[in-house]
């Protein structure tokens, strides 16, 4: 399998790495199928934890990389970085409105769970686009020998899907809180990591091109998680009447996912 693995192209050794990151993010999301009953201070409680994977991952997964990427290109880095940040954020709020508009046109109960779900599923879903295309770009640039290896490449999807578990979870557990059933929590989660697939498929066949515009889409997902984190996953936990409690499940949750970007990236 090994050998194998190692003598097939490029592109079928990025679509295994990437299914084995979707598939992390599969297990993740399926933490929805261990609780028959889950209260309301734990849901609360996942809700923060999830925005403090989201603050760490935005910076750790994305700004940092974007910012180093950014350099190795001879870029503009504070332009590139906060352009891409800033209107990551601005898609966001065009967004929310949009999702309040639509879901009120459908006379939808509970807007602003619903929106919040989406919202949510959004902004992992982008997050999921620049890491598959780093993946791409690491095992497309072998070809070059600018000093990348199967072995090293591999270990940045190894990583990647790592990071990957908390994210599928960020994305079902809140969804589950949302009131949705645990099979649909699942898929969504599932269905947020897929696009790394793709984004890992174009990433390999576009290097050259995608290492160019990748500092910009990794700070463009940055900035749309941070948005979400902050206008809606953290004011909704801190409705708890457990506030302080909230506030230390976020910090727990960036810390998580702080030591899995350190030690995995």
């Amino acid at each position: 399998m090994v050998d194998y693995y190692i003598n097939s192209s490029i592109c079928i050794q990025v679509l295994i790495a990437t299914l084995m990151t979707w598939g992390i993010t599969s297990l993740g999301a399926a933490i929805v199928f261990f609780f028959k009953k889950i209260n309301q201070t734990v849901l609360d409680g996942m809700l923060a934890a999830s925005a403090g994977v989201m603050i760490s991952a935005s910076f750790f997964s994305l700004l940092n990389p974007a910012i180093t990427s950014a350099n190795a290109l001879n870029m503009n880095v504070w332009l590139t970085i906060s352009s891409g940040f800033l209107l990551g954020g601005l898609l966001l709020i065009i967004g929310d409105k949009a999702f309040s508009k639509y879901l009120a046109k459908k006379k939808t109960k509970n807007i602003n769970g619903v929106k919040r779900s989406l919202m949510l599923m959004f902004s992992i879903t982008l997050h999921n686009i620049p890491e598959g295309l780093a993946i791409g770009v690491a095992f497309g640039s072998i070809a070059f020998n600018n000093g990348s290896t199967l072995a090293s490449a591999f270990m940045l999807a190894v990583g990647v899907g790592i990071q990957n578990f908390p994210e599928g979870s960020s994305v079902s557990l809140p969804l589950r809180r949302e009131g949705f059933s645990r099979f649909k929590a699942f898929i969504y989660g599932m269905l947020s990591g897929i696009v790394e697939v793709f984004a890992g498929l174009l990433g390999c066949l576009l290097v050259i091109y995608v290492q160019k515009i990748l500092p910009f889409f990794l700070a463009f997902a940055a900035g749309a998680m941070i948005y979400v984190s902050i206008s809606e996953l953290i004011p909704e936990s801190q409705n708890s009447k457990s506030k302080n409690l909230m506030s230390f499940f976020t910090i727990i949750g960036f810390v998580i996912m702080m030591i899995l970007d350190v030690v995995f990236s």
